[in-house]
Order: C-alpha cells, then structure tokens, then sequence
C-alpha cells in the first residue's frame, strides 16, 4: 500500500454554501502535503484531499506523478475560498509547474477531481464549514 492512499486517515466533509458536499482525506504531514494525490488513479465522485498546513501562507501545489487532471480550491484562515484552479494537468516530467500562490494566504488547499468547480458553481469569496466524520 503507498504511504499516501486513505488508509487510516481521517475524513473531513466539507460543505459549500450551496448545498455540494465534498469528503475529503486529510493531508497534514509532510509527506502528505509534498505528494497530495500523486499515485491515485482517481476519487470518489465526491471524493477530494483536504491539505491542512500549520500556518497560513502562500502556499504552491504541483501535480507531479498525479494520474488524472485535478481542480484546486484555496482557502483562508476563515474558511472563505481566495484562489481557484480549474483541470490542473497531471505532470510526469523531472520539472513540474507548481500552482499559485493564491493572491491571499491560505491555511488550507482542497484537491478535487477535474471539472467539480464548474459543476458546483465555486466561486472566490464563498465560505465552506468543515466537519470532522467519525
């Protein structure tokens, strides 16, 4: 099993203001947060990676070694979306682009399957709840 897969990983569901929820494996360790969903073949229709870093900042994502293209949603401390990147390419090259930083810092970015932020309509400015499932 890769280091990075949901096993024994919490499960947050994040909520947007307009109804969609989405469930989201939680990264905060570094190596979470350096591989993301590298090596994954796909989500859960509403499947995403919740990254949680200690600080906020602005903080970059790559997709190096993803196997599918992926939407990017940052988030602030307060929980309101600052930045969107919609079908982030996976990227199997020695270099890789890296995405952001977002125009504001971010304590948290959500990584979800390719299309989500057109289907759900995510907009900056809007304000997510997150709770933890048990």
């Amino acid at each position: 099993m890769l280091f990075n897969t949901p096993h024994q990983t919490e499960i947050f569901q994040i909520n947007f203001p307009n109804g969609v929820a989405l469930q989201g494996e939680v990264a905060n360790t570094p190596e979470k947060l350096l591989f993301g969903l590298a090596f994954r073949e796909g989500l859960p229709p509403d499947g995403a990676l919740l990254l949680i870093y200690d600080e906020s900042g602005p903080h970059t994502v790559w997709t190096k070694a993803f196997q599918m293209p992926v939407d990017l949603i940052w988030v602030d401390e307060s929980k309101h979306i600052v930045h969107l990147v919609r079908d982030a390419e996976p990227c199997n090259e020695d270099r890789c682009p890296r995405f952001g930083p977002p125009p504001e810092n971010a304590r948290y970015i959500i990584e979800t399957s390719a299309g989500f932020i057109q289907k759900a309509n995510v907009q900056v400015g809007h304000e997510l709840t997150f709770a933890l499932h048990m």
